[in-house]
C-alpha cells in the first residue's frame, strides 16, 4: 500500500467490515460488496489490505474475485448509478436513443462513463428482467419503465435539482 494512497482508505473501516464477516475467506464476496458500498468501487489499496489482512488469502486472490464478477467495479462510480437495458425487447423499443440522450445530457463522451463531478455513472446492461416495461432504465435500484429520450431528461434534471 503506497503512503500517498493510504489516506484514501480507512483501514479501521476495512477491519470493521472484515470482523463483521468473521474474517472468513468464504465471506470474501460479501466483504467486497460491503467495501464497494462504502467507496462506490473497490480501491486497489483496499483489495491489497484485505488480501494481506485475511488469513488464507492473497491480494492476487482478492483481485481475481473482484475482476471475475461483473458486480464489482475497479473504477469509482457515481452517486447515481444509471443502468440502461439494451436487451432485445428494450433495444427494439428504443433503448439506444435513451442511452444517447443520457450521454448528451451528462456530457459523457469518448467512452467516459462517470461524470467529472462523480455524481453519475452510466452502464449498459444486457437485461434487467423487465421486458414488458421496455425500454427500462434503473437509477440506484429504482426502475423507470417505458423510457423515452424526453422522459429520461426529466428524470436526470430532477436528480440534478435534488443535488443542488
Amino acid at each position: 500500500m503506497t503512503a500517498e494512497n493510504l489516506h484514501k482508505i480507512d483501514t479501521s473501516k476495512l477491519d470493521e467490515i472484515i470482523a463483521q464477516y468473521e474474517g472468513k475467506k468464504s465471506n470474501l464476496i460479501a466483504i467486497l460488496q460491503k467495501v464497494q458500498e462504502v467507496y462506490r468501487y473497490l480501491p486497489e489499496d483496499a483489495m491489497i489490505y484485505i488480501g494481506t489482512k485475511m488469513e488464507g488469502l492473497s491480494p492476487a486472490t482478492v483481485f481475481g474475485v473482484a475482476t471475475f464478477y461483473a458486480q464489482f467495479s475497479l473504477e469509482p462510480k457515481g452517486k447515481f448509478e444509471i443502468k440502461v437495458c439494451d436487451g432485445t425487447a428494450c433495444h427494439v423499443r428504443g433503448s439506444m436513443p435513451v442511452l444517447n440522450a443520457i450521454k448528451a445530457r451528462l456530457d459523457l463522451t469518448d467512452g467516459k462513463m462517470t461524470t467529472n463531478d462523480g455524481l453519475f455513472s452510466l452502464e449498459t446492461v444486457s437485461c434487467l428482467g423487465a421486458c414488458g416495461l421496455a425500454p427500462v432504465v434503473v437509477v440506484n435500484g429504482k426502475v423507470y419503465p417505458q423510457m423515452t429520450s424526453d422522459a429520461i431528461k426529466i428524470v436526470l434534471d430532477t436528480l440534478l435539482k435534488e443535488e443542488a
